[in-house]
């Protein structure tokens, strides 16, 4: 999607079964069976197919994946099954955003699944691959219908969005530059913070992250992603402040806080990435994509804050 290295599917293999841990988008399916050709997996060995949650660079390829994928079940969270079931929301709703052609050119068509081949995953259900557990962790904060999967065997999370995302072009000597991702339309600070404290308190040895691969020494990572989501609700802050004194309503007012929030966000991030020792211009290009949807997430989360209020 967009670019290699942007989003990452994983094969897990327990005693000769599989379970593939998201699909990526309708684009990606051909890679993924091509590697599962590669390795000498028949497709009758994989068992699960496993989006964290439903948003499409992580489950929009489930159902074109499942048509080459007889005896595979649908592992979802209580909240996105029925977007697996009838996509056609999904894809109005992209497209409406995107356009159709710039929907088909980075998602592609979204192809229901059949409800018998559904499971439906709750917090704490556990699963067998190969004779051993996969178990299931309700993690809201980056979205109401995400789930995180605790692999017993490698003491390991798959954390789609929850754990932030870590770029492997901004590694420096081998260690991470991570930061949360507030993607519309479901950020939740103070849920996404207690997410990723459920996740911890298993004491993970390493976390495979969609976007992109694994890190390693999750409890030395947390406390900056903590740290980034309080200062992203300052920067809202601040950028409401600023809109408020300008006197600006209505249109006017959604794109300068839209743009006060980017302004901001972009600052804060960069300079996060530079103390960290990646080179100013890899990390601006790097960044650029994600600040873009983070700060329409805080913007939307901005306005439901202030409907609460």
């Amino acid at each position: 999607m967009i670019r290699i290295g942007l989003a990452a599917c994983y094969l897990l293999e327990r005693n000769g079964r599989f379970a593939i841990v998201e699909t990526g988008t309708h684009h990606s399916v051909p890679s993924i069976l091509t590697h599962l050709k590669e390795r000498g997996v028949n497709f009758n060995q994989v068992d699960y197919v496993i989006p964290t949650h439903v948003h499409l660079d992580h489950a929009g390829g489930v159902g074109l994946l499942m048509q080459d994928l007889p005896y595979a079940r649908l592992v979802i969270h209580p909240k996105g099954a029925r977007h697996m079931v009838d996509p056609t929301k999904l894809q109005a709703g992209a497209t409406a955003v995107y356009g159709e052609a710039a929907f088909q050119e980075m998602y592609g068509d979204l192809i229901p699944v059949d409800d018998s081949r559904i499971v439906i995953a709750d917090d704490g259900d556990e699963l067998l691959l190969g004779g051993e557990t996969l178990k299931f962790v309700d993690t809201p904060g980056h979205a109401n219908h995400h789930f995180c999967v605790w692999d017993a065997v490698t003491r390991s999370f798959f954390t789609g969005d929850t754990f932030g995302i870590a770029y492997r072009e901004l590694m420096v000597d081998g260690q991470p530059f991570i930061f949360p991702t507030t993607t519309p339309v479901q950020f939740d600070p103070d849920a996404l913070k207690a997410s990723i404290g459920k996740l911890l308190a298993m004491q993970p040895k390493r976390m495979y992250l969609t976007h992109y691969g694994v890190v390693e020494n999750p409890k030395a990572l947390a406390p900056q992603l903590l740290e980034q989501i309080d200062a992203y609700v300052s920067l809202v802050d601040q950028a409401e402040a600023e809109v408020k004194k300008s006197g600006a309503q209505g249109e006017k007012r959604e794109v300068m806080l839209l743009d006060a929030i980017l302004t901001r966000l972009t600052d804060y991030t960069l300079k996060r990435a530079v103390a960290h020792g990646c080179e100013t211009s890899v990390a601006a290009e790097t960044i650029a994509f994600d600040m873009g949807l983070n700060a329409q997430g805080l913007v939307v989360w901005s306005a439901r804050r202030a409907a609460t209020r």
